[in-house]
This record gives C-alpha cells, structure tokens and sequence, in this order.
C-alpha cells in the first residue's frame, strides 16, 4: 500500500456516511428519461452531478447539450501530459419504477434495510457513478491524483444513448483518452470479485408478414390462403437448426473463436447449469452444440424472439385468419460481427425462404457492436491488482451476454478499449421493483477504485 492509497483509504472510511448521504440526496430525483413529463427532474440530475464535481476540484465542469438529455462532463488533468488520460463514464438516468405496488419502500424514497439500500437507480447505475466520484475525492483531498481523469455521465443509457455516438464523435478531443473506466458493471457475488472483458453487441429487427389485405373468416378462406401467422412461425422457425445453430447466411463468418487458454478462464467462474437453472426457473437449459453454458452466454451469438403477435388474441375464441403478424427478432453479437452485416444476412434468409404467399418486411430497428478488451493490459491488470487488495483473491474474467453500446463506441470512435468494473451484484433487481445496493459491496468498490488509480502509476 502506497501512502496515497492508504490516506486516500482512511479518507474514504471516514467519509463513508456521508458518502451515503450524498448517493441518497441523487437517487431521490425522478430522473426517468423515456418520460417526458421527467424532463426537468433528468436536469435536476445533472446539475446535482455537476455541483458536485465542482465541489470536489475538477475543472471544466460543463452540463453539455445534445438533441436530448444532456452530458455531464468535467476534468481533472493536473497529473501531466505523461501521465495516463482515463475517461470515466456513467449515467445518471434510470428506469421507471412501475409496478409500484411491488415496491417494499418507495422508489424515490431511498430506504436502507439491513446492509442494502433499496430505491430506484441504487445500483443502476447511481450508486457507481457515486462510487467513482467518491474515489477521486478521497485522492484529491489527501494526496495527488497521479492519472489525469474525464468524466462524461449521460442522461439517455435507460433508452439506448440515441445521441451519445453523435456527441462522442464531435468531441473526440475533449474526450481523449488512453483508455476509459465503465463502472456500468457488476461482479458475481459480494465474495467474487470480477472484471467484465467482453460485452455483446446486438442487432434488433422488427419483421412483419403481409398476406390478404384484411383479416378473413377462417371457414371461408381458410386451406386457400397462406396464413401469415402460420408463415411467420415457418420462417422463425427455420432460423436454428436442429443443433441450435442459427442458420442466416454467413452468420458465423466473422466470429471470433475461443481459444484452449480463454475456455480455461471461463470455465474458472463460479456458475454452472444449476445456477441458471435455478436462477431462471427453467428446468433444462437450451442453446448451440458443443459448448458449455458459461461460453454460449457470453462468447457465442444469438438469435432470440422477443416478441410474437397476429389476429384474434382476446378471451373467447374467434374464427379469423389474419392479415399480418409480427415478430420483434433480436441478435447478441460477438466480436468481431456487423449489426448492419447481421441485417443483411437476415434480408437473404428471408429472400431465401419466404414463400410467394406473402410479402414480408424487415426494420432495422437498434444496432450496437459487440467489445472485448485485453486481458493483460496495464488497464485491467490496475484493476485485477487492486481487487486483490481489496477482497484478497484474484478476480475472475468474464465474458457478459448484454450490451453497453458506450463500449463499443469508445473503441469504435475514440480507438480505445474500456474497463469494465462496477460493483453491482446480479440480485440488485435491476429495471424491477425494489432495486437494491449492496452496502458493504459499494465501500468495498470505492476502495477498489482508489488502488486502481493508484497502481496504473506504479
């Protein structure tokens, strides 16, 4: 321990409540951003986020426009131009809370029972973003900080960051960076420290099936008309084969395989078939041939159905056969596919095998590419050390099977890769009713964060 990490630490632990304080005064504000009716609680959120920035020393501190929720940025660039450039991100925006009668306590009402603190947005992602300014402040108030730091906390994550790309590529200066800081993030379990390498990307399609140019009777027309219903099954149908492979054309041609070494490392983590078994409710797990649970979730892509609807789906029954049927269709990308290549692929499945019977069409509807991060990096290798030091064993690596379109992007755009380290646990209910921060976890984290900056000079 060096002594800036060991002031830094007491600073931290001595300011542990009022850090609390400060992260229940932020989860008190309404900032929903798909509700336009939040659009001036989403701006209470960040002016909150930007005063405090201010309060703890970081210069430059600036509530940025964009076409909709703003950007909060600020820096803190004293440490040298030799000195590493980490850009922190985070988002101040969350979910809506409903259903509220599921709510033990009130959403906006941040209410600490036992070593949790539940309220909407605790984990998600207010409480890291809580964490990471927590750190910096133990630092600047008892030593130098030895990196220079961005922060850029957005208002949109909750609904897909629509101008965050925008706003990153016309700020590409000021975002400059060796390599950037996602606490958006979460380990395995309060006694599992990990650091999240992979993310998938995705492509998301809504595809609609067009047959009679109204809805019939099914007596009178039914055995002459190719029900739509009945061809969307049949082309859904056809987009796996027997072994669970998807089968749109070239799908798997840009897929990164895994290696013996990185099978080894996954194969590390603490999970297992009777673990998502018993965190789903499934009785047996499905999925493509000829890899583990573990590997399919995180390392391979998919194809799900998200989403199915046609004709008479009321109580009772009625004779109809429809006109037109939908599917919401999603992807889970792997490095180093294409969304806009993935769509492709789909439009020739569908040229292929969609009958003459009906007419179909296809809309594009999100697209996010997957990352993946070296494991051996001084940037995560500051973290896995600083984890050790914390939790006094090494962190596991893991793939995860959701998106942060914001990682992709910064690789994309800015040319760099991303750590992704918060401190959530996967039973903080996040999006549901009674989200939750784990307390203990939290301090833990900010501790965490202290050492990482620490050992990225050392």
């Amino acid at each position: 321990m060096t002594q800036l990490s060991n002031t830094a630490i007491q600073y931290a632990h001595q300011n542990r409540q009022r850090f609390l304080g400060e992260l229940i005064d932020l989860l008190k504000i309404h900032s929903v951003s798909t509700l336009p009716e939040k659009k001036g609680d989403v701006r209470q959120a960040a002016d909150w986020l930007a005063g405090k920035l201010t309060k703890i020393g970081l210069s430059g501190v600036q509530v940025l426009e964009t076409a909709g929720h703003p950007v909060v940025y600020a820096t803190y660039h004293n440490a040298g131009p030799a000195a590493p450039t980490v850009l922190i991100y985070g988002h101040y925006d969350v979910q809506p809370a409903e259903p509220l009668e599921l709510w033990e306590s009130g959403a906006f009402e941040p209410t600490v029972r036992g070593d949790n603190l539940f309220a909407r947005g605790a984990s998600d992602m207010k409480g890291q973003v809580i964490a990471s300014i927590a750190a910096i402040e133990s630092i600047l108030e008892t030593s130098k900080l030895p990196v220079n730091v961005t922060f850029i906390i957005e208002g949109e994550e909750e609904i897909g960051s629509p101008n965050l790309g925008a706003f990153i590529s016309e700020n590409k200066q000021l975002l400059s960076c060796d390599f950037a800081l996602n606490p958006d993030s979460g380990i395995l379990g309060p006694d599992i420290p990990s650091i999240t390498y992979a993310l998938r990307g995705l492509a998301y399609f809504e595809l609609r099936i067009t047959g009679p140019n109204q809805d019939l009777h099914s007596g009178l027309f039914g055995g002459i008309i190719h029900n739509p219903a009945q061809a969307l099954c049949e082309l859904v149908a056809g987009m796996h084969d027997a072994e669970g492979r998807i089968t749109l054309p070239g799908f798997y041609d840009r897929v990164r395989p895994l290696d013996a070494e990185e099978r080894a490392e996954l194969a590390r983590l603490p999970v297992n078939e009777a673990v998502y078994k018993k965190q789903t409710g499934a009785e047996v797990l499905w999925g493509e041939a000829g890899y583990t649970a573990v590997e399919r979730l995180g390392a391979r892509p998919t194809l799900e159905v998200n989403g199915l609807l046609s004709g008479f789906t009321g109580e009772g029954s009625k004779t109809v056969l429809p006109s037109k049927a939908m599917a919401k269709v999603s992807c889970r990308l792997v490095p180093d596919q294409d969304p806009n290549q993935v769509y492709q692929q789909m439009l020739e499945y569908l040229d292929k095998n969609s009958p003459n019977t009906i007419r179909y069409e296809l809309i594009k509807l999100a697209g996010a590419p997957a990352s993946i991060s070296d494991r051996n990096s001084l940037s995560v290798e500051a973290m896995a050390g600083a984890m050790e030091q914390v939790w006094g064993k090494r962190p596991v690596f893991r793939r995860e099977g959701g998106s942060v379109p914001v990682v992709g992007q910064f690789q994309q755009i800015l040319g760099v890769e991303t750590v992704n380290a918060g401190f959530g646990l996967p039973d903080d209910n996040y999006h549901a009713p009674n989200e939750k921060l784990h307390l203990p976890t939290w301090h833990r984290g900010i501790d965490t964060l202290i050492y990482f900056f620490d050992n990225l000079v050392v």
